[in-house]
């Protein structure tokens, strides 16, 4: 069910933005990282996005992080795309790490807009393209105004996609009707970076989708977007609203990190939940929350074991 990255889809359709896993005293789990990729991968996910900001990256640190990159390429790289984030409000730090990432076998950069600094148009785009120059991987930009306080203006995208190494970008700003004039002006291969928007993202030309609840849903997902793509927009809408339920726990209160690490936990995929601060592990009641939509979605059986995947 994997479909492969081509010219249009370069990054797949369906990636997980995924965890970070921690051990019970806060440091990275490299084994548990792979075997967690591995089964995103065997569960449809066509790549996993590494150092995102559900991947705790401004709580992670250089080595931390190439390794995390080289412990994943190592478990499913001849298998799926590995995306590792270069993300950061100094340009020179993201460059760096894009540097160490291309170094420990990435295959593409996610590289957001600059939080907090709020830089000008000008400020993005050579913010954008120094990092783009730094190696020779592809590029997705991350447009998220809500985390970042500014948005790439539609100029500022016809720029950038100029550049032979930006390909893609991952919309988070909600604004589907945008999506099909961005795509005629720049040419790049759009990904939906919300998770309930994946179906109107497709309707307007997105390819795919970079998810958080891929972590769970991703078999569903690219199910999803396989029926869409054959034509079966009634069946593709079935499948997408069996994973509504988690969907919504993951994203609903907008700590996607804290929920995933929780639904992993009651799944038994990883054995705790532990971040690093200032995000906090999920509540008892988070927890019960995660197993109503877990249940709901069909992923958890009345006795709390975890349920095989039967899509509609």
């Amino acid at each position: 069910m994997t479909l492969p990255a081509t010219p249009a889809r370069p990054f797949g359709a369906v990636l997980t933005a995924m965890v970070t896993p921690m051990s019970r005293d806060g440091e990275v789990d490299l084994e548990a990282a792979a075997r967690l990729a591995t089964r995103l991968v065997d569960e449809g996910n066509d790549g996993v996005v590494l150092s995102g900001t559900t991947g705790e990256a401004p709580t992670t640190h250089a080595p931390e992080k190439a390794e995390l990159v080289r412990a994943v390429v190592e478990a499913v790289g001849d298998r799926a795309v590995v995306v590792a984030g270069a993300g950061s409000n100094d340009t020179v730090h993201a460059v760096r790490m894009a540097e160490q990432a291309a170094e420990a076998g990435a295959d593409g950069l996610l590289v957001v807009s600059p939080y907090y600094s709020r830089p000008t148009q000008e400020g993005l785009y050579r913010h954008f393209a120094t990092i783009a120059d730094a190696t020779d991987l592809p590029v997705m930009l991350y447009d998220i105004p809500g985390r970042a306080g500014v948005r790439i203006a539609p100029a500022t995208y016809e720029r950038i996609a100029a550049h032979p190494r930006v390909v893609a970008t991952k919309d988070a700003t909600g604004d589907v009707a945008a999506v099909p004039g961005l795509r005629a002006r720049t040419g790049l291969a759009w990904y939906s970076g919300d998770d309930g928007l994946l179906l109107p993202f497709l309707a307007h030309g997105a390819v795919g989708i970079v998810s958080v609840s891929a972590h769970l849903v991703g078999r569903q997902f690219a199910e999803a977007v396989r029926r869409f793509d054959a034509g079966d927009h009634a069946g593709a809408l079935e499948v997408f609203a069996s994973t509504l339920p988690v969907v919504e726990a993951m994203n609903g209160a907008g700590a996607q990190a804290v929920m995933v690490k929780a639904a992993l936990e009651v799944l038994g995929v990883h054995d705790n939940r532990e971040l690093r601060l200032p995000n906090v592990a999920a509540t008892d009641d988070d927890v019960a929350q995660v197993r109503d939509a877990l249940a709901a979605s069909g992923l958890l059986t009345v006795s709390g074991a975890s349920a095989a995947t039967t899509l509609p």
